[in-house]
């Protein structure tokens, strides 16, 4: 019986004719090594979609697998030999030689269809191409351009334009409720003679590594008809061997074609498996464009169409889009009329995309995306029961998910943490010691909460079978999750050279609570440290430092050695920072001022970490940015910004931050040292010039007078700190602009009581000073909006009128927020 993988229509067929066959034994193409967990796929626990996997046992990354959902072909089968005790026997190429070869020069592709690691192109009848060295680009599309795509010739040869749309029609439209009515095995008649001619054509399809896999296929099929007889053995195997397994060739050539292979030790378990990497898009070679859609083909018991219109309706309905019985019907008669207009037997996935989109869309594409994620491909993850094979690794990992109600899903899910909360914090120290192993299950995210607390986290979770692979591989660290990733970041952090990945690791063991590993990584981290001298180094290795500083507080842990080396570093920073300004170019200069902010936020949080031990590092720091914020050796870029950051700290005197500006804008100032001064100083918000107009007139003053050969040099610098402030931000001072130097009215005269500070000055609508009886009548609305409100006050004041006279000095909690 040829077939398609994970082909509804062929599903049917094959449960037909074994049914009317009624074999003594079932051969499945598929590794032999699995004939010892294939009984585990008629436990209550397995359910698909599923897959097997073997890997070599001393090298797990080398690895492959064979998926199967409900719907495939080879799953039918095998669960009708197991349910009435047929034995079912796997006869393709063993793992143990594919896998091998694949370890040495690409070698033979692991099974008929099946996506081994890493991905490659497509092969014929759906298969994959075989693992081995990554092909360059050119040799790729060279390849890909020689494989035969059959199902795409037969289309072709039919008419179709789309491989899809044929099989469709030819195969998955075939009306289940005839069955009895026609021949259980003329499907399969139908497609050898197809495979036949094609092969006679196209040879191998650009695949000879199949010669060996037809080889074994044809010894283990003699084996059995030798045991069963000829009218006992049932073989599912993918169409495209059907000739090749017909062909009658000697058996010495067969051994000829497989001795000397190369051949490795194996180990093959089931793993659950998921419908968006039955995908084709996932880059599966032997995927389907659809699972969801022919998953829902092979269950549907009649009326497919009206019954997939009914889950897309309820689908959209869920997410609030306003659909009713009425678009149904309406949906499942344009379906039916665009199938016959297209003179289709019955309506597809193209005539319901279609009329979902007209119908229930409204012709938009947005819902339709969420269909086609949630029911056209679909995110439905397999299960495996706990007796089969797995590695120490992947029990301990299946214990604590169990135990901290953390269930692998394969869509993608939002975790919010609580760290305060021990289940929480279990929880995130499982993620954190999984992502030091390479299992990334779960990606750290930013909450919608817009929480940035750090007793909060949130994570991206979402498992994919590959993970399977890399738990194996980590298996070589420890037989449980702590163990291993202690073992590991032991391992890493004397391997690494470069600080930031040292203290970066530091983070990672202090986030995972791996307290047996963290010696070892201060202990190079301490060494790292002091042999290097670079202050960009120093700068970027800080932060995750002080980051684990605080990580400290929330999850119990000791992290005072780290404050301690934290500190040092930040000393050597400070101390480092002056010469390393000096002389640099512009590039250079922009790549410090990136170290300068990185080194500010890290020591600044680091200072409130610590608290009384602080031992004054936070002034310290602050004398080096005043330092460098009035040295002229200093690029105009770092002195800008070392002025900002004292200037957002409270650090400059009032008008000092103008006294600077001058200096910065005076005419013995080169034009583009002055703009890279602003750039610097301006940068990170536009905000300051609203409210300081004597540092907005500054601005504006120097650039009316830059010289006309030098302002085409300067514009690109201020256009690039502008364009990053918000449009609000850049509406408001073009209007101060515009409007005239401070102190001026719109007309130019100055403003009524000859001030001239503040922002409003001079524009209409706005005094001299503040009114106290207009500012106080908002304290009513204040005292009910904090339930301090008497009786009888409402927002209007006592008795329904304004308070007006009830000023600050009422109620002193009050006149503050006043």
């Amino acid at each position: 019986m040829g077939v398609r993988h994970h082909g509804p229509g062929s599903a049917r067929a094959v449960r037909d004719a074994l049914a009317a066959y009624e074999p003594k034994v079932l051969l499945v193409e598929g590794p032999p090594e699995a004939d010892a967990v294939v009984a585990l796929a008629a436990e209550k626990d397995m359910r698909p979609p599923v897959a097997l996997l073997a890997h070599a046992v001393d090298e797990p990354g080398r690895a492959a697998f064979w998926p199967l959902a409900d719907f495939s072909p080879e799953w039918v089968a095998i669960s009708w030999a197991l349910e009435r005790g047929v034995p079912v026997r796997f006869f393709d190429l063993p793992a143990a030689h594919s896998l091998a070869a694949a370890g040495e020069d690409g070698g033979l592709d692991p099974d008929a269809g099946r996506r081994p690691l890493p991905e490659d192109g497509p092969a014929p009848d759906g298969e994959s191409a075989p693992e081995g060295a990554a092909p360059s680009e050119g040799e790729r599309g060279r390849a890909e351009a020689l494989r035969l795509d059959p199902l795409a010739v037969l289309a072709e040869t039919a008419g179709y334009d789309d491989p899809e749309r044929w099989w469709e029609d030819v195969v998955e439209h075939r009306g289940a409720d005839a069955a009895a009515d026609r021949d259980p095995y003329a499907p399969f008649d139908a497609l050898r003679e197809a495979m036949g001619a094609l092969r006679e054509v196209h040879g191998d399809g650009g695949h000879p590594r199949d010669a060996a896999r037809e080889a074994h296929m044809r010894l283990r099929l003699r084996e059995a008809r030798r045991e069963h007889g000829d009218d006992g053995v049932a073989v599912v195997c993918g169409a495209w061997h059907v000739p090749a397994l017909a062909a009658t060739v000697p058996v010495t050539a067969d051994r000829q074609l497989l001795k000397g292979l190369p051949k490795v030790k194996v180990e093959v378990t089931w793993v659950p498996w998921t419908h968006r990497r039955l995908g084709r898009h996932s880059g599966y070679g032997a995927g389907i464009a659809s699972p969801g859609w022919y998953g829902h083909l092979f269950a549907a018991p009649d009326r497919p169409v009206e019954r997939w219109m009914t889950r897309v309706a309820g689908l959209l309905r869920a997410e609030d889009h306003g659909v009713s019985p009425s678009h149904v019907i309406e949906a499942v008669r344009m379906a039916e009329t665009l199938a016959t207009v297209r003179g289709r037997p019955l309506a597809g996935l193209a005539e319901t995309v279609d009329a979902v989109r007209s119908v229930m869309c409204e012709g938009s594409d947005v819902p339709l995306a969420l269909i086609h994620d949630r029911l056209i491909v679909g995110d439905d993850l397999g299960e495996v029961p706990d007796g089969a094979p797995a590695v120490p690794l992947q029990r301990d990992l299946t214990r604590l998910q169990r135990s901290l109600r953390l269930k692998p899903e394969g869509g993608d899910r939002e975790l919010e943490l609580d760290l305060r909360k021990d289940t929480d914090a279990a929880r995130s120290r499982l993620l954190h010691r999984l992502r030091l192993l390479g299992v990334h299950w779960g990606t750290p995210a930013r909450s919608r909460t817009g929480s940035t607390g750090t007793f909060r986290e949130t994570w991206e979770l979402r498992w994919e079978p590959e993970l399977s692979v890399r738990l194996a591989e980590a298996g070589m660290w420890g037989t449980t999750v702590l163990g291993a990733a202690t073992a590991k970041a032991r391992t890493d952090a004397v391997g690494t050279t470069v600080l930031a990945e040292v203290t970066d690791l530091a983070e990672r063991c202090l986030l995972a609570d791996l307290p047996d590993a963290l010696p070892v990584v201060m202990r190079a981290l301490t060494d790292r440290a002091a042999l290097d001298s670079d202050v960009g180094h120093l700068a970027q290795a800080l932060p995750p430092l002080v980051r684990s500083v605080r990580y400290g507080d929330v999850r119990g842990t000791d992290a005072e050695a780290l404050a301690e080396v934290a500190a040092g570093l930040a000393e050597r920073v400070r101390v480092g920072l002056p010469p390393a300004c000096a002389g640099l170019d512009a590039d250079g200069a922009a790549e410090m001022r990136g170290h300068l902010d990185t080194a500010h936020q890290a020591i600044a949080l680091l200072a409130q970490s610590r608290g009384e031990a602080d031992d004054g590092l936070l002034d310290r720091w602050q004398g080096v940015l005043r330092k460098l914020a009035s040295r002229d050796r200093t690029p105009g870029l770092v002195r800008g910004r070392c002025a900002r950051l004292l200037l957002d700290d409270g650090r400059l005197a009032d008008g000092e931050a103008a006294r600077l500006m001058g200096l910065a804008l005076s005419p013995g100032t080169a034009p583009d040292e002055a703009a890279a001064w602003i750039e610097g100083f301006l940068a990170g918000g536009g905000m300051l010039l609203v409210h300081d107009r004597r540092l907005l007139d500054l601005v504006d003053g120097w650039l009316a007078g830059v010289p006309a050969e030098a302002f085409t040099d300067v514009l690109p610098l201020l256009r690039r700190t502008f364009a990053a402030y918000e449009s609000g931000v850049r509406r408001t001072v073009g209007e101060l602009v515009r409007r005239g130097p401070a102190g001026e009215g719109p007309a130019g005269a100055a403003p009524p009581g000859g001030a001239a500070d503040g922002p409003g000055v001079g524009m209409p609508g706005f005094g001299p000073d503040l009114d106290p009886a207009r500012a106080d009548a908002v304290l009513p609305t204040l005292r009910l909006l904090l339930g301090r409100a008497g009786p009888g006050e409402t927002a209007a004041g006592p008795g329904g009128t304004e308070d007006a006279g009830a000023g600050p000095g009422t109620d002193p909690e009050l006149g503050r927020v006043s």
